[in-house]
């Protein structure tokens, strides 16, 4: 097997956009490019563009009418266009869809699934899909929080269906609780969930008590080290016990000091730490197989230096 880590995306996730000012942006992607060619990262990944997925991947983890409704979006926003009527279409009163949104769902999530067949097959030791929109948020039936169809979870449920694994983890950092991904694996054995997320925040949801979900609600202003205490005493040994076959992170950045969307206090060295204890429990349980999509993160010099931090951990820099 080759130790080499990919770096998947897809000019369609540049396209998608929410209006001026949206913090999940396009340059989000440019300011991750910027620092990745600035450090020398640029070459030492392999670059690698995106296959779009198939409905039919996407219905692994969502309902068929979830899916046809953001389709239907899609082209009755086309034609309102042609006809002189509004750019965007509004889903909840912070997600959007432009014209060119439908293409980057079907990118984003086509990484994911490209990420998990490269590295199955021992092409890769690991991979991080530098994607948007993105997707923690998405439930099975239900866009909402600028997600629209829920990355991770489909590419979990296709190493678990298409490649035959019986155990995979899923790993979320994001400083919001990914509901969504919640929503699609609570209760299925075969997926362990370990997230930690400020609390009360975004979403206002009823947390499942699922066993399969390690959940870690935290206060604004809780710092990296104590974090760092959680993640030893509660994450690693559900991890150890569950032995997965595959892991996948759900990175995101704005748990971040400098990140103004959440009130957490971690740094781009908190990433790298959480991300060299997912590896250590990667190359015993999973011989090395890692998935990480990239979640929220929306200071651009924070959301850079911590997705450099985080993949020079995966690249072994």
């Amino acid at each position: 097997m080759t130790q080499a880590t990919g770096y998947f995306t897809h000019k369609d996730c540049w396209r998608h956009e929410m209006g001026p000012g949206h913090p999940e942006c396009p340059q989000r992607l440019d300011a991750i490019e910027e620092r990745l060619m600035a450090g020398g990262l640029g070459g030492a990944l392999q670059r690698r563009e995106a296959t779009p997925a198939s409905v039919a991947e996407l219905e692994l983890a969502h309902g068929r009418m979830h899916l046809a409704a953001l389709r239907g979006l899609s082209d009755q926003l086309r034609d309102d266009i042609s006809a002189g009527g509004p750019t965007h279409a509004q889903i909840d009163p912070d997600t959007s869809i432009n014209v060119h949104s439908w293409d980057a769902i079907l990118a984003a999530a086509g990484a994911a699934i490209d990420a998990t067949d490269a590295v199955m097959a021992g092409e890769l030791s690991n991979a991080f899909c530098a994607v948007r929109p993105p997707g923690h948020h998405a439930t099975r039936n239900q866009a909402m929080g600028f997600c629209f169809v829920n990355n991770v979870a489909v590419a979990a449920k296709y190493a678990l269906e298409r490649h035959g694994l019986s155990r995979v983890a899923i790993i979320d950092f994001d400083v919001h609780h990914g509901n969504g991904t919640e929503d699609i694996v609570a209760g299925d054995e075969r997926i362990l969930m370990c997230s930690f997320y400020q609390h009360p925040f975004y979403p206002p949801w009823e947390h499942s008590t699922a066993a399969n979900l390690v959940n870690l609600p935290v206060p604004a202003y809780t710092k990296g080290m104590d974090i760092r205490e959680l993640v030893d005493m509660m994450w690693l040994p559900r991890l150890e016990a569950h032995k997965p076959q595959m892991l996948f992170i759900s990175a995101g950045f704005d748990a971040h000091r400098d990140d103004g969307m959440g009130q957490l206090g971690m740094t781009e060295n908190d990433f790298a730490w959480i991300t060299e204890r997912v590896m250590e429990v990667a190359r015993r349980h999973a011989r090395g197989r890692i998935v990480s999509c990239l979640e929220g993160g929306y200071d651009l010099g924070a959301l850079a230096r911590s997705v450099e931090a985080h993949l020079r951990v995966l690249a072994d820099l």
